[in-house]
């Protein structure tokens, strides 16, 4: 999944780059404004993803004394900081400069150069949302899409997928507003469309901070797993009740598991102890995911019977 999420990545920061550079440049010699949004459009998403790199090389780091569960959330945190930067810098800057030119509006010069650099950026923002989508599409399984980011627990494609789509229909709305500005004579028809395409970076933000979020603070397993998990348990010999399966995603590959079971009356220390052997060995075999189990097993009648075993003995 990692080596997915960074192929994917590193196809839109190389393609946002280079599109970022022609867009400032077109902003400088033509005036539009909707092109200087598309250009910072274009370098916030550099950033971003280099950002969404650097999660990806933290959460490598092996757990240690301060950190017993590893760095996996260190995705979360990054993905998180991405939506932020896209609300606060895209989106913001967007539409205070498209508020601007509304006020003030001015005439867009040598607009061809716009409509040059926006089919190059088109061409290369379309192949970088194919390539992110063709993956997104291979990862998600049997879920919908819909289904695919809400449960999904590894934001960085999807992240680079709402990206890549925000920055398609941002450069259809600023070759309308630069068009229409150009047929229609009306200069404040690039300050409107500069204004559309923060709406859209900051809806594009919003979004990804709520799917984000929960990751952060500490989102389950998908219900499959968690029940998935809890039948094996209930197969346990000696087993009588299942109480609870607490689970929760300290990275997109690493699951924690925490079980409260209840054991026949008289079952010794001995049983206890095989069954959840037994039961640590099936989950992580079925699911790989998952990496630390923990069981919570009722001993009060194991001390009983061990004392009384011992009594006995002596």
């Amino acid at each position: 999944m990692a080596s997915s999420s960074k192929k994917v990545i590193y196809a839109a920061l190389i393609g946002n780059a280079l599109i970022a550079v022609t867009k400032f440049a077109a902003s400088v010699f033509t005036g539009s404004s909707a092109m200087l949004a598309e250009g910072i459009h274009s370098l916030v998403d550099t950033g971003n993803q280099g950002l969404l790199l650097y999660g990806l090389h933290r959460a490598k780091k092996p757990a240690d004394e301060q950190f017993p569960f590893g760095h996996g959330k260190e995705v979360y945190f990054w993905s998180f900081v991405v939506a932020i930067l896209i609300f606060a810098m895209g989106a913001g800057i967007s539409l205070y400069e498209g508020v601007v030119h509304i006020l003030h509006p001015e005439h867009v010069e040598n607009p061809m150069i716009n409509y040059v650099v926006l089919g190059f950026a088109l061409i290369f923002e379309g192949g970088a949302w194919f390539f992110a989508f063709k993956e997104f599409s291979r990862v998600k399984g049997k879920w919908s899409y819909v289904q695919a980011v809400q449960r999904g627990k590894d934001p960085t494609i999807f992240m680079v997928l709402f990206e890549d789509s925000a920055a398609v229909l941002g450069l259809i709305v600023a070759f309308l507003g630069i068009w229409l500005g150009q047929v229609t004579g009306l200069a404040y028809l690039d300050g409107i469309a500069t204004v559309i395409i923060g709406l859209i970076l900051g809806g594009t933000a919003i979004w990804l901070a709520y799917e984000t979020k929960g990751l952060l603070i500490g989102e389950s397993a998908n219900s499959e797993v968690v029940q998935s998990i809890r039948e094996m348990a209930k197969q346990l010999s000696g087993v009588t009740q299942v109480n609870e399966v607490l689970t929760m995603h300290m990275g997109p590959e690493f699951i924690l598991v925490n079980i409260s079971v209840d054991f026949q009356d008289g079952v010794t220390s001995e049983v206890v102890e095989d069954c959840v052997a037994k039961l640590d060995r099936a989950i992580k075999t079925k699911h790989p995911l998952v990496k630390r189990v923990f069981v919570e097993a009722e001993a009060r009648r194991v001390r009983v019977v061990e004392e009384t075993k011992g009594s006995s003995q002596s």
